[in-house]
């Protein structure tokens, strides 16, 4: 190690930057929660943990669309519930 560093031309912040299409964040989270994704991650041969909560958020993000069928059932539910049969 030197004894002195020049730290002139250094900036603040990440040291690499984001790649497109994702953001730098903090959350926190329950920590049997992180441990379970580190556990799947490391038996997985060390795939990123970060990634595996990631696609986990994304299935359950698209899994919260309700389907076609179920959108025209209720809206024929509430269709005829509004207008009575004569």
């Amino acid at each position: 190690m030197k004894n002195e560093y020049d730290f002139h031309g250094g900036r603040r912040g990440a040291v690499l930057s984001a790649p497109p299409g994702k953001t730098r964040i903090t959350i926190r989270l329950d920590q049997d929660i992180l441990e379970w994704f580190r556990a799947r991650a490391q038996a997985a041969g060390g795939a990123n943990y970060q990634t595996m909560i990631n696609d986990g958020l994304r299935e359950y993000m698209n899994h919260q669309v309700e389907p076609l069928e179920d959108t025209l059932r209720r809206v024929v539910r509430e269709e005829l519930a509004a207008k009575p049969l004569r």
